[in-house]
Formats: structure tokens, C-alpha cells, sequence
């Protein structure tokens, strides 16, 4: 259920049947935190699946509060101060590394399911992975540990590439300094050179492109952030390098399908479903600490071959052989 129609409904609470009211008042409610928007169907039906495999269904036996960010990291603190007061059986936040640290310091008591990109011990989410040890668990889903195996895959794509711009959120900062440490680090060992480009708005997008335009970079590398994989920016952004004519990598699959010429990383629905599956399995009555932190062990390499064709790049035989989907 969304979060406003969860609100509209309080205001007409008082014309429900009294046992429709008590049944409703009975169910645990779980606030799920998306970094990105609400057109992102898939993920919010992947979370539901997880939580269908233990046995909850949203609206019969658990209601589900969904709220999406949309790139407004800033709503963060206000927002989980309303689920703790409100007293939500479970917060999930996941692939959100913003809200997981968000909702960690924001309560040590409600049980808190998350989906990071980064090392949860480092990022202070839990004591070891085997034994998490106090109101956090989840899965640690790789996206900055393979930024590394993104940027050599996008320069073995286009391997004339000297120069590569990289588009980051600087209004999600954890993740925006992990991947500037990580692709720097890579492009020193492959001969590259980094530009920075920052973007947190629609507007900031246009102006990066419009640098992009005059400074002509090889290629683009856009960093593992929710709101730079949004539906409506993933496909902005597409645009724009297919009339600049840029060479992008991205994180997901998705980004792919909108017209980039690459992704490699982790299955962005397999994410919400396994953060759901643990969000049902602590509605059950299992604690935080005692749940192991689940870590990705598939990976996902995906090439647009008409993407490429368009930009007039020939795709080696070998990495067409790794890849696990080609679109034509």
C-alpha cells in the first residue's frame, strides 16, 4: 500500500465496520524506505514476492508503507522519525545506503532490514556478518566493490578510451565518495583519465551533459546510485549520451534496457526480494542479530548491441561470449 493512500484512509477510518477497523489496526506494519521513485513497480513487486515466500501478503496479514526518496536524502531524518514514533514493526531499506545508515542511527530497538552496496561492518550497520549482533541485518549487495570490473569492462568495450566522466550524486554521500575512491583507484591501473560531473537534480543532469558536449569525454560512467537509475533519470540520461554520442556503463540492467551500452552488477529485484524474505522471517518472530548478512553472488553482465552499433563500436567475440544477456 502506498503511503499516501495509507494516509488518505486514516481520514475515513470512522465509516469502517468496526471488525474491518480491528483487523486492520492488527496488522504489523512495515516501512519500506526506496531511494528511488514510485514508478519503480518491479522493485516494490519484488519485496512483496520476498515477503509472499514467508507467508505475508500486503493488505490481508501485513500492511506495507511505501515511500520513495527520489533523490531527497535530506527527507530522511524527519521521515524516520515518524515510522519510530508510529512504532512500525520492521524498517527495510533496501539497495538505500543513505536510509540504512539513516535508520541505524535513528533507533536501536525497531528491527531494521537493509539492502548496501558498501561493507555494513564499515558503514557501522552491524558487528560481523556472521552474527550482525543488534537491530540490523540484511544483504550486502557489492555495487561499489565491482566499480573496479565496471570501468575495465567499459574500457574494453571502447578500448581507445582515455578520458572518462563520471556522473555522480553528491547528495548521496556515501555512495558518491566510495565510487569516486574506487573508479579512481582503476583508472590509474588502466591508464584512465577521471572527470567529475555531479548531479542530485533533473536540471543538474542537463548541465553535466552540457559539459559533457564541450569537453567531449570518451565514454561515461555513471555511478550505482538510486536516484541516477530512476525510471524517469535513467531514461533522461540515456538520451542524452545517445545524442552526445557517449559510451555509458552502468550499474544495472535496467539502464541497459533504456539504451546504455553496458551494465555489470548484482540483479536489482533479486535485492528487494531477498531484503523482503528477511523483513518476513523477523515479522515471524527471528531477531536481527541472529540473521547472517546475506552477500550477492551473482553478477550480471549485460551489453546493448544496438547501442554500440549506433555508436559504431564493435564488440569483441570474448566479451560478448561472457556476457549473461546481449540486447539487439
Amino acid at each position: 500500500m502506498r503511503r499516501r493512500e495509507f494516509i488518505a484512509g486514516l481520514g475515513s477510518a470512522a465509516a469502517w465496520p468496526v471488525v474491518a477497523r480491528a483487523q486492520q489496526a492488527a496488522l504489523p506494519v512495515v516501512g519500506l524506505v526506496r531511494a528511488g521513485s514510485a514508478d519503480d513497480e518491479e522493485s516494490l513487486a519484488a519485496f512483496r514476492k520476498g515477503l509472499g515466500e514467508t507467508g505475508y501478503v500486503d493488505g490481508q496479514n501485513v500492511m506495507i508503507e511505501d515511500h520513495w526518496l527520489e533523490g531527497r536524502y535530506d527527507r530522511l531524518p524527519s521521515l524516520m522519525d515518524d515510522l519510530i514514533r508510529r512504532r512500525v514493526a520492521v524498517i527495510a531499506t533496501p539497495s538505500n545506503t543513505a536510509g540504512s545508515i539513516a535508520a541505524k542511527a535513528a533507533t536501536a530497538t525497531i528491527p531494521i532490514v537493509f539492502g548496501v552496496g558498501d561493507d555494513p561492518v564499515k558503514l557501522g550497520l552491524v558487528t560481523t556478518l556472521a552474527r550482525p549482533g543488534g537491530n540490523a541485518t540484511g544483504i550486502n549487495y557489492f555495487a561499489q566493490e565491482v566499480n573496479a570490473k565496471r570501468l575495465g569492462l567499459l574500457h574494453e568495450l571502447v578500448p581507445k578510451a582515455t578520458r572518462v566522466a563520471v556522473l555522480l550524486n553528491p547528495a548521496n554521500a556515501p555512495i558518491a565518495e566510495i565510487t569516486l575512491r574506487d573508479v579512481q583507484g582503476a583508472a590509474r591501473n588502466i591508464g584512465l583519465q577521471i572527470r567529475v560531473l555531479k548531479a542530485s537534480t533533473s536540471g543538474e543532469i542537463d548541465a553535466a551533459f552540457a559539459v559533457l558536449a564541450h569537453e567531449r569525454p570518451d565514454a561515461l560512467f555513471v555511478a550505482a546510485d538510486p536516484f541516477l537509475t530512476t525510471r524517469r533519470v535513467r531514461v533522461r540520461i540515456a538520451i542524452l549520451a545517445a545524442s552526445g554520442r557517449i559510451p555509458a556503463a552502468y550499474s544495472l540492467r535496467d539502464c541497459v534496457l533504456a539504451g546504455g551500452l553496458m551494465s555489470y552488477g548484482t540483479n536489482s529485484a533479486d535485492r528487494y526480494r531477498q531484503v523482503g524474505i528477511y523483513t518476513g522471517r523477523i515479522l515471524k518472530g527471528d531477531k536481527p542479530a541472529d540473521l547472517p548478512v546475506m552477500q550477492s553472488t551473482k553478477f550480471e553482465f549485460v551489453i546493448n548491441l544496438g547501442t554500440a552499433r549506433a555508436l559504431g563500436i564493435t564488440v569483441p567475440e570474448s566479451l560478448l561470449a561472457t556476457a549473461e544477456e546481449v540486447i539487439q
